[in-house]
């Protein structure tokens, strides 16, 4: 398991070469919320090859956007990603800051 520092990511997928092959997974790291709507540019991107299933767990503030078919998650103190070759299944947790209101 890995741990990042960031306050947000957006989770997109990338098919295979060819219609039979797996998809990927790409995890894009950002410094601030909301980056899409900005235009930012992510500080770090992680491909992962040959993904079945991305599991969230322990997460709450999760936006689904289906104009790009990406999920957003907001308010990020750290994501932990682990990744089980064997199942083909990568496991995100982590921490979110507590509601401002």
């Amino acid at each position: 398991m890995v741990k990042y520092y960031n306050k947000s990511v957006i989770l997109s997928r990338k098919p295979g070469k060819t219609k039979d092959d797996p998809w990927s997974i790409l995890i894009a790291l950002f410094d601030e919320n909301n980056p899409h709507l900005k235009g930012k540019t992510p500080f770090r991107v992680l491909e992962f090859e040959n993904i079945e299933k991305v599991r969230l767990w322990d997460l709450r503030n999760i936006s689904f956007y289906l104009a790009g078919n990406d999920l957003v998650i907001n308010d990020l103190v750290f994501l932990n990603i682990e990744l089980k070759k064997e199942d083909r299944i990568i496991t995100l947790t982590g921490q979110q800051e507590l509601d401002k209101n």
